[in-house]
């Protein structure tokens, strides 16, 4: 069965030089049918809503009048229109609401009577000043999934507010980070990116039972409970057991020397794992002694003794170049990659085969090299849109939900001017 991979539909800017891009067969996605109203901002719920929209569901941004703040990140060619706003946004439309407004909370609602799913990631007591919490919305639509994406669950830190680093620190995945020193961040948003696919995946889970029982969900998606559950997955160690048979942590992965390896001319990503890549590099590496020890023929003793066997592989790993260390562990299928940069990454051979970056041409922002939706489905997947200007489908969303275009001037719904291309 044959994987389909789709383009996306991005409209040619007339005044660009060019070539356009691409047409290939149009499908539908498997959320095609399914709208999305997407209150969120920053990265953990723009994230969450993105990935469905990547999957064929119709994502409803709303936004205030000032927009989402990842619009004014990094360098743009136009105002509000930042590079982590595009590739967080794809899919979307969006609609400027200021929810202050009596009308612009009417406004809300009657696009929420059209709507699957209504995702915000608000503290619970502002969500109810602005009258977006579950009790509220859900009294009048029963059947909607309303999911709130926040900091933390019911409890004492309920309406914290809570951000990546905030919960990297209070999970320990810091501490764990810092080693025996002192705690570190990871140096990517690891917590809003991992809390965008749990919040995909609880709607997921969210439509599939209202599919089944025709009810409406009240889903809470916290950071702190879910990535201190996915922090404990390995760190937990002898504390699984009650009382603890052993210390917290896993001493293959907390040893300071578990990075990539230098080579005499360069760095390489290796893991050994199984007893038989072991044995492989035992044997590569001349060391029949290690092979026939006990404490390394397992993966429990190498556990216990992984910094010695970090080191011993520094050092063997130290002698060859990277291409002749691929060319070995390709040969014996022992798991090894080069490292690359953000940079190189875009020249890795295997993404330039799989065409995986795609240059689109956007109707404002010109020539864009995006990654293409790493999923794949045999049916194919359905084109995406573009990411928004800000309010640039207000009037169109407001149609749909049932107002006139003389509704929406009285009641001064109509959107901004949407930011153009710089001068």
């Amino acid at each position: 069965m044959q994987l389909v991979r789709t383009s996306l539909p991005y409209t040619v800017n007339p005044h660009s030089t060019q070539d356009p891009p691409r047409a290939l067969p149009q499908q539908q996605g498997p959320l095609h049918g399914i709208r999305i109203v997407d209150l969120s901002t920053t990265f953990m719920g723009p994230v969450a809503t993105m990935q469905l929209a990547r999957m064929g569901a119709d994502v409803i941004k709303v936004e205030a009048p000032e927009g989402d703040p990842p619009r004014y990140i990094g360098k743009a060619r136009s105002p509000g229109m930042g590079p982590i706003f595009i590739n967080g946004n794809l899919g979307k439309r969006s609609i400027v609401l200021d929810l202050k407004s009596p009308a612009a909370h009417e406004a809300l609602m009657r696009i929420l009577e059209t709507a699957d799913v209504f995702v915000h990631n608000m503290r619970p007591k502002a969500a109810a000043r602005l009258g977006v919490d579950a009790a509220t919305v859900m009294a009048r639509l029963p059947r909607l999934i309303h999911c709130t994406m926040r900091g933390y669950g019911d409890g004492p830190y309920e309406d914290e507010p809570a951000y990546d680093d905030v919960v990297q620190g209070v999970t320990g995945i810091a501490a764990v980070q810092g080693g025996t020193g002192a705690p570190a961040y990871v140096t990517t948003p690891m917590v809003d990116k991992t809390m965008g696919l749990a919040g995909a995946m609880a709607i997921l889970a969210a439509i599939v039972r209202r599919t089944s029982t025709g009810c409406g969900e009240v889903v809470v998606v916290p950071m702190f409970e879910f990535m201190a559950s996915w922090l404990l997955l390995e760190q937990q160690g002898g504390w699984v057991f009650d009382p603890p048979l052993g210390p917290t942590g896993y001493a293959r992965t907390a040893s300071p020397d578990r990075k990539p390896y230098r080579t005499s001319d360069g760095y390489i990503a290796i893991l050994l794992y199984t007893d038989r890549q072991w044995q492989k590099f035992y044997t590569i590496t001349e060391r029949p002694d290690l092979a026939a020890d006990i404490r390394f023929s397992d993966i429990g003793g190498r556990v216990v003794h992984s910094n010695f066997l970090l080191a011993f592989v520094a050092e063997e790993i130290a002698k060859r170049t990277t291409s002749q260390w691929l060319e070995l562990f390709k040969r014996e299928s022992i798991p090894a990659m080069p490292v690359n940069t953000v940079e190189s990454l875009f020249d890795d051979r295997h993404m330039r085969a799989i065409d995986f970056f795609e240059e689109v041409a956007h109707p404002t922002e010109g020539k864009l090299k995006l990654t293409r939706q790493p999923l794949q489905f045999s049916a194919g997947m359905g084109p995406v849109r573009p990411a928004p200007r800000l309010g640039e489908h207000t009037r169109d969303i407001l149609i749909e939900a049932g107002y006139t275009p003389q509704q929406i001037d009285e009641l001064g719904l109509a959107a901004p001017t949407a930011p153009g291309p710089s001068k």
